[in-house]
């Protein structure tokens, strides 16, 4: 079984994640750029005698990725996320300073991640499902046992990701959705990108844009 961590950071108001079994951890889209949003994950971790394993990202927008580097080289851990997304990766260090983010580093990389792989923590396994829809290499981590999946900007509560971005199209992302996602028991809990926890049940009822009474 794992359990959630959730922080809120930068200017985005991004959710990154601690994914956590036993002494062991998973960093997910790690946003943090200011000084003390650093210092709250690396407290979070040692006050609780926490090893990452790794860091992950459901994707590469730049909010979600402030904080790779530094975390990479202060744990000497690896850094995944899905192939698709490797372009947008890139484009950070353009996009950064747009936003304000004049100390942003890419972060090297260390692999990909795709459909149907198994990324072991401890005694759970972490499903990784493909999503793309809001960046083209989005993945969902899911935790059949636990029931919870990190799904980063793919589902909102009562919402769904923006797909103006480049990489985005709408289609594809519903369809992620409902194929994907919506697949999955109903009592799975959803922590997204952005915003607070849902779940499957909830979002197949009552989501506007991709649930069953859905216009679109």
């Amino acid at each position: 079984m794992v359990s959630i961590e959730v922080f809120c950071f930068n200017a985005f108001a991004e959710n990154t994640f601690l994914i956590i079994n036993d002494s062991s951890c998973i960093i997910v889209d790690p946003g943090c750029y200011e000084p003390e949003e650093y210092t709250t994950l690396k407290k979070y971790i040692s006050d609780h005698d926490l090893t990452p394993q790794s860091i992950i990202n459901t994707h590469c927008h730049i909010d979600h990725i402030l904080g790779v580097d530094k975390l990479k080289d202060y744990y000497s851990i690896p850094f995944y996320f899905g192939k698709n997304d490797l372009q947008v990766l890139k484009s950070g260090k353009l996009i950064a300073p747009a936003y304000g983010f004049n100390q942003f580093r890419e972060p090297e990389y260390d692999g990909f991640l795709s459909e149907g792989e198994v990324v072991k923590l401890g005694n759970s396994n972490l499903k990784v499902i493909d999503v793309p829809g809001h960046s083209p290499g989005h993945i969902a981590l899911y935790e059949e046992d636990s029931k919870v999946c990190v799904a980063g900007d793919v589902l909102f509560k009562h919402s769904i990701g923006r797909t103006d971005l480049p990489g985005g199209d709408f289609d594809t992302l519903i369809n992620s959705i409902r194929n994907k996602l919506f697949v999955l028991p109903g009592d799975v809990i959803v922590y997204p990108g952005h915003g607070p926890e849902t779940s499957i049940s909830e979002e197949k009822r009552n989501n506007p844009f991709c649930g069953d009474n859905a216009q679109i």
